[in-house]
Order: C-alpha cells, then sequence, then structure tokens
C-alpha cells in the first residue's frame, strides 16, 4: 500500500521558461516554478508532504528553506522577494511582498499584497494584515502602512533580481540542476 504522500514525493518539478535555478539549491516533488523565477544558492524548496509554487518574477534567495504542511502548501505570489535564511511553511505570500532575511512565516500564515516583512521576524497564522503594510517582530505585527514609494520599490526589487538570474543564465554562471527522486 502506497503513502498518502507518494503522488507529491513522486511527482518533478514543473519549471517555466527562463527559470534559474543556483548551483546546490534543492527543488523536490511537488514544486512549481513560474515563468523568470530564481532559486538561489543552498536554498531548499521541499515538496514532498504538498505543494510549493512560486510566482513569475519571484526569488528565494540563498539559505531559504520553503516546506509545506500535509494540509497547506506554500505559495509565493508573482514578484515576491524571500531574502536569505528565511523560512516559509505551509503559508501564502501574496504578490509583490518581500519576506526580509531570517524571516520565519508558520503554517496558515498569509502575507497579503506588497507588504514587507521585517528581517527576522515570526509571522503566525494570527496575524491580521491589510495590504501594503510593514509587518515586524516576533510575533510579528503591522507597524504602518507602506508609502507608494515603498511599495514600488519591493517590485522593483524582484525586476532587479530577475535581471541577475538572467545575467547567471544567459552567461552560465553557478548553474545548478533539479534532485530527481
Amino acid at each position: 500500500m502506497g503513502s498518502v504522500f507518494e503522488r507529491y514525493i513522486r511527482q518533478k518539478p514543473v519549471v517555466g521558461k527562463e527559470v534559474f535555478l543556483a548551483r546546490g539549491a534543492i527543488v523536490y516533488g511537488a514544486v512549481t516554478l513560474k515563468d523568470y523565477s530564481s532559486v538561489w544558492f543552498n536554498a531548499v524548496l521541499r515538496a514532498d508532504i504538498n505543494e510549493i509554487v512560486i510566482g513569475k518574477y519571484s526569488n528565494v534567495q540563498d539559505n531559504a528553506t520553503f516546506h509545506t504542511g500535509s494540509k497547506t502548501r506554500s505559495e509565493l505570489g508573482d514578484y515576491v522577494t524571500v531574502g536569505h535564511n528565511a523560512i516559509v511553511h505551509g503559508c501564502k505570500v501574496c504578490d509583490g511582498c518581500m519576506i526580509g532575511m531570517g524571516s520565519i512565516l508558520l503554517d496558515d500564515a498569509v502575507i497579503p499584497e506588497s507588504c514587507l516583512v521585517g528581517a527576522g521576524s515570526v509571522v503566525t497564522p494570527k496575524l491580521k494584515a491589510e495590504p501594503h503594510t510593514l509587518i515586524l517582530g516576533s510575533p510579528a505585527k503591522v507597524v504602518r502602512e507602506l508609502s507608494q514609494e515603498e511599495v514600488d520599490g519591493l517590485k522593483n526589487w524582484a525586476m532587479e533580481y530577475a535581471e541577475v538570474a538572467q545575467y547567471h543564465l544567459k552567461n552560465k554562471i553557478g548553474l545548478g540542476s533539479l534532485l530527481q527522486s
């Protein structure tokens, strides 16, 4: 009798066009990497018990870890930046967000559109935030509304990472490969 998780473990990642996967990154199981997304050095996306979806032009920086709950997938919208050493576990991050370095997002947490989660924050499912807000602390709380300039900067940061990823691809620098089951 097969495991209930067999369908996730045996699934090969789905990779869109112009996706950059850095050397040492691990992308395993039911992962979808949409067009122009990037997964950087030593990041781990392990979708062995549920799905992970990385949106267009989104980036997962060095040493970040993604996993899921058995009932909650991990999902990034488009134009999302996930900073170095962040942990994203069974939650949803909407379009245009930045998740600061070393932040931890717990199961069932939802980060609304164009939010900035400050470095080292711990986001629980109890957080109730509106779009375009700054979220800080442990446990994380909404601190203030972001200015339009700050909101624009979040998308610009994602686009800058996409540009760097495209340079790596074009010049065949630091290329990794998918982990096969």
